[in-house]
């Protein structure tokens, strides 16, 4: 079995809202990002390769809050952020509030396994990033006029807004999961934040445990939402807890989290999932979650609304 998952942020998504042409862009955006990471499992290549991959993808749309299409900071800047971990071995890498970084989950893979450390932040990540070789981009590369006007509206304010606030223009997080053949998983989130977000502020997809976690003999997580409530649930580790603790199924931990735990606490947001025998699930609390998924048994599924 191999079997891959991607999301491109939850949030206020409705129909009503989405005009055809964005709405294709989406779908399509997520369907490529789908096909690069797949085909590096059909290929006998490893759950890490295809979460970096698939995310890659998604940094380089612009669509998305990561990478090129990352929100503005109330400096007018882009802080991004991103993790990885690998099941097998439960190792992670992590980078936060990074500027310049072209794909900072490469970059999260390069901490992963080059630094001798877990999370680097800040110049002290673009620091390692060039001695990496890394590839930078220059301010222009990561201007988006849609941003740009996100970030007009709450500019010289002291407010912000998340990703998945109730106003369709705003959306979120990327992140993805797999199962390779040799029944290793993997999970990798990558995110620009909030706009208008200031004092370095970091969500919760660069922490292990709270975006991203992934453990070969349970499950793989990334989380998109309501970050601070995230990283106080400790969202992406509690599924795993669960399965291991409680002995629920995937989908029960999953639901139990997003519904009950995070709901209790006024969080709102979703995440997606795979265990070790294939099973899926991608659950939200919102109106709708950007989101699909590919295995080896046909399925194929690229959602954007509730239903």
């Amino acid at each position: 079995m191999i079997s891959i998952v991607i999301h491109g942020g939850a949030g206020t998504i409705l129909r009503s809202t989405m005009t055809p042409e964005k709405e294709k862009a989406y779908q399509e955006a997520l369907a490529t990002a789908l096909k690069i990471g797949y085909q590096i499992l059909e290929n006998g290549g490893s759950a890490l390769d295809a979460v970096e991959a698939a995310i890659c993808s998604l940094e380089n749309c612009p669509l998305f809050n990561a990478g090129k299409g990352a929100v503005f900071t109330a400096t007018g800047k882009h802080e991004l952020d991103a993790s990885i971990m690998d099941g097998k071995n439960l190792e992670a890498g992590a980078a936060a509030g990074v500027n310049g970084v072209k794909n900072p989950v490469s970059l999260a893979r390069l901490i992963m396994e080059k630094s001798g450390h877990v999370m680097l932040a800040g110049k002290g990540a673009e620091d390692f990033a060039k001695a990496m070789n890394c590839e930078f981009c220059n301010e222009d590369y990561f201007y988006d006029e849609f941003r740009f006007q996100q970030w007009q509206d709450l500019k010289d304010t002291d407010s912000f807004q998340l990703d998945h606030s109730k106003d369709e223009r705003k959306f979120g997080t990327v992140g993805a999961v797999a199962l390779d053949r040799d029944g290793n998983l993997a999970a990798a989130t990558s995110t620009g934040g909030m706009t208008n977000k200031r004092f370095g502020r970091v969500g919760d997809s660069p922490i292990i445990g709270a975006g991203t976690y992934a453990d070969n003999r349970y499950c793989a997580v990334s989380c998109t939402g309501s970050g601070e409530f995230f990283i106080r649930s400790v969202v992406a580790y509690d599924v795993c807890a669960q399965m291991q603790y409680g002995g629920n199924s995937l989908d029960d931990a999953c639901k139990n989290t997003i519904h009950k735990r995070l709901g209790e606490i006024g969080g709102d947001g979703g995440l997606i999932a795979i265990d070790n025998a294939g099973n899926i699930c991608m659950e939200f609390n919102t109106e709708g979650m950007y989101r699909a998924c590919k295995n080896s048994n046909g399925l194929e599924q690229i959602s954007i609304y509730e239903s």
